[in-house]
């Protein structure tokens, strides 16, 4: 089915919604981070990264049996 004239017109009949106001940031701009900080959140991102995460314990049951 080929697209007509009115369909194009039917279409933009319909403008998007406005942007919700939550979506725009009010009052003062965030300050810079300082190059201590900047520092510091690469560290924590690298430990966060490779650091393994600890394992909840496993069930000595099976798993028909623990459900």
């Amino acid at each position: 089915m080929s697209s007509t004239s009115h369909d194009v017109e039917h279409a933009l009949a319909y403008p998007e919604p406005p942007a919700s106001p939550l979506w725009h940031r009010h009052g003062a701009p965030a300050r810079p981070l300082t190059d201590t900080e900047k520092k510091r959140n690469c560290e924590l991102l690298a430990l966060a990264q490779y650091t393994p995460r600890p394992r909840s314990p496993r069930s000595t049951k099976p798993r028909t049996e623990a459900r």
